[in-house]
């Protein structure tokens, strides 16, 4: 578990970060530099999650070597889909990152939706969405690797 504290908060304990992966990982379908050794590094104190719509039918492949959970979704309804998935796991314990339209009830109701910007774009109603607003995904999980950088963002 990792626990993150920021002042006028309850502290946040996440067991799961759970991450969509084109547009938010991933750009085209290849995993984005640098993404691989922060995942392993949280690893060790939370599971990973990546749950994506595979649109480029490559992301198995890409992160086949890493210590993540992966799950496709099927075509239809993925934005309930990942609502669902967070769900299950205790969505009060989930660390979310996203930028698609389908990823806007997973950020919305995980205990920490941190929405991305990066070259795929984001998708208006999902940036409304975050708790967080990233510019990108390296900048998202150093929230994490760093928490004294989310205690700067998110205090009272």
């Amino acid at each position: 578990m990792l626990r993150i504290e920021v002042p006028g908060r309850q502290p946040f304990e996440f067991k799961h970060l759970v991450c969509d992966f084109n547009g938010t990982l991933a750009c085209d379908g290849s995993l984005l530099p640098g993404l691989a050794d922060r995942i392993r590094r949280l690893s060790a104190s939370m599971e990973i999650h990546i749950i994506t719509a595979d649109t480029f039918g490559r992301t198995a492949q890409e992160v086949g070597d890493l210590p993540v959970t992966l799950t496709i979704l099927a075509p239809e309804n993925q934005d309930q889909g990942k609502h669902d998935y967070i769900q299950q796991l205790g969505a009060g314990a989930c660390v979310c990152l996203g930028n698609g339209r389908n990823d806007k009830l997973m950020l919305e109701h995980a205990a920490l939706g941190i929405c991305i910007i990066d070259s795929e774009g984001t998708c208006k109603d999902t940036l409304l969405s975050g708790d967080v607003i990233c510019r990108t995904p390296t900048d998202a999980l150093d929230l994490l690797v760093q928490p004294k950088r989310l205690m700067a963002t998110l205090r009272n």
